[in-house]
């Protein structure tokens, strides 16, 4: 549906780190910086970092949350543990099992270093 998605930074190296290390667990390479934005492409698509254009401070958007895919429970954690490590903050409830409409899912929820809300996200067989 999305060819990419695009967020905002204060601080583009910081971001840099904090995503390559967050992404490298998902076994996304490490970012590509182009001018003001930062870039990590796989197959299914493109995310993205940038420092606004305007020249204004970036802000999060309240009540935005980016989901990222995850293979298994343990590569969430993993996700939310290098997240941890490189300067994001848990929010919501801890890393673990929900039931959800669509069946059990495996959630663990970040603020980034500039505050956007992440979460990944492993959909769990139903037993």
């Amino acid at each position: 549906m999305f060819s990419h998605v695009m967020i905002g930074t204060n601080d583009l190296a910081r971001a840099k780190t904090f995503y390559d290390a967050v992404l490298g667990t998902l076994g996304v390479a490490p970012g590509h910086v182009d001018r003001h934005r930062a870039f990590w492409r796989t197959a299914t698509g493109v995310f993205s970092v940038s420092l606004p254009i305007n020249g204004e401070p970036a802000t999060v958007g309240n009540g935005s949350t980016l989901g990222f895919a995850c293979a298994s429970a343990e590569q969430a954690q993993a996700w939310h543990a290098a997240g941890v490590a490189h300067g994001g903050t848990t929010c919501e409830d801890p890393p673990g099992p929900r039931e959800g409409a669509a069946g059990p899912i495996y959630l663990a929820y970040l603020r980034d270093p500039d505050g956007n809300k992440i979460c990944a996200l492993h959909r769990m067989p139903k037993g």
